[in-house]
């Protein structure tokens, strides 16, 4: 499930908000064992789509891409109060199924498993506001240095950085990631949040150790520190943002500082499915190109991290 140095470790995310129409054909619905979220709205026979041809036969004949992800890090993915599926993964997910004639249907899961499900071919792709990172590209495990898969490649399509937050009113002088040296700060694990953390931890002084509790969605990290278990938050900037606008009415939190390690969001594939990949570069580039793009980020207050160009594996 992290401005998601900004960025989620390979086998975690790294997870960065006005209102724009866009017409997304689909429902998403939460469906079956697995908690499985899918797009059930038509759009449209693969023929009739514009860029259907660019996808791998076996996709075409399916008529689905599975996505995992966490659908618990808003306004990224989340469940609105109905139980729908909403946020900006899955608006561009809609307005990319339409460009390929397929229905991206989404399935929950843990932050930190969905590499491994991607591995395993469980999904498709994963699209939760995952970092593109060098070690995730590679397959290197960011704490440990060592080599633990193949790697993935991204299509990055948002720009993102960490950011701090505490209680509203409640700053406690914290502004930088220095000034949690000595306190306790909330995050999930997994993720960018938690890297810059532990980095940081390694810079205090003795006696002054930051105490870092890591959980396993943003959303428990938040309540955590809404309810005084902790003295700042982290998260990625358009999740802080969106905690900080929605949480209490904007009564909870406040951000602090500024917003540190911008990087690209990505859209995770398999290193052998080089086809899909393309793909669904193609998809965003239209979707850049026609507009529908910039609604979707400006429908969800995030316009500051759009890209003008989709790229492939763009992160450092």
């Amino acid at each position: 499930m992290a401005a998601r140095t900004t960025r989620r470790t390979p086998a975690a995310k790294s997870r960065l908000v006005a209102v724009g129409a866009i017409a997304v054909a689909a429902t998403l619905l939460v469906t079956g064992c697995g908690d499985q979220t899918k797009d059930s709205g038509d759009t449209g026979s693969t023929s009739a789509a514009p860029l259907a041809d660019k996808l791998p036969q076996s996709i075409r004949d399916k008529g689905v891409v599975k996505v995992g992800s966490d659908i618990a890090y808003a306004p990224v993915e989340f469940k609105d109060d109905s139980g729908k599926v909403v946020g900006i993964d899955p608006d561009l997910a809609a307005a990319m199924g339409k460009q390929l004639g397929v229905t991206f249907e989404f399935e929950n899961g843990t932050f930190d498993t969905l590499i491994t499900g991607l591995r395993s071919k469980r999904y498709d792709v994963a699209m939760s506001a995952m970092t593109d990172t060098k070690d995730r590209q590679e397959g290197i495990d960011a704490e440990t240095g060592k080599k633990v898969g193949e790697g993935v490649d991204f299509v990055d399509y948002f720009t993102a950085g960490v950011s701090i937050y505490t209680k509203k009113g409640d700053d406690q002088g914290i502004k930088t990631w220095a000034d949690l040296c000595g306190k306790k700060v909330v995050l999930q694990r997994g993720t960018v949040s938690e890297d810059l953390a532990k980095a940081e931890n390694e810079k205090c002084p003795a006696g002054k150790k930051i105490a870092i509790e890591a959980f396993d969605n943003d959303q428990q990290a938040q309540t955590r520190l809404r309810a005084g278990g902790a003295n700042a938050g982290s998260s990625d900037f358009p999740v802080a943002a969106y905690a900080v606008k929605t949480s209490g009415g904007g009564k909870d939190f406040e951000l602090v500082g500024e917003q540190v390690e911008a990087a690209p969001y990505g859209i995770a594939v398999a290193k052998s499915n080089t086809e899909l990949r393309d793909a669904l570069k193609a998809a965003l580039d239209a979707l850049i190109e026609n507009g529908e793009y910039q609604k979707i980020m400006d429908k969800w207050g995030v316009a500051e991290g759009s890209i003008d160009k989709a790229t492939i594996n763009g992160g450092k």
